[in-house]
């Protein structure tokens, strides 16, 4: 399975986008193991934290639950061209 890079402005987004739909972390995850995630509370909670990996499938599914353009994940986080790591702005 793929995973994306931890990221503290990514992790900062998911919260962000969470918050601004009334959700809780239990919620979400909650609807993520719907969706066949077998993610932990505790780990979503590192993810927004930016020091947990999420993986792609995961993804997908935050996407679904919060009716979000991929984009609204990756506000502020640039790519920088010399040694291509994710940076924050």
């Amino acid at each position: 399975m793929k995973k994306i890079i931890k990221d503290e402005k990514f992790g900062h987004n998911i919260q962000r986008i969470r918050l601004s739909r009334g959700l809780t972390q239990e919620q979400t995850v909650a609807q993520l193991q719907v969706l066949g995630s077998p993610l932990s509370r505790s780990t979503y909670s590192l993810i927004e934290m930016g020091k947990g990996n999420v993986f792609v499938s995961d993804l997908v599914g935050l996407q679904k639950i919060f009716n979000v353009d991929y984009s609204a994940f990756f506000e502020g986080i640039t790519v920088s061209r010399s040694n291509s790591k994710a940076q924050s702005k």
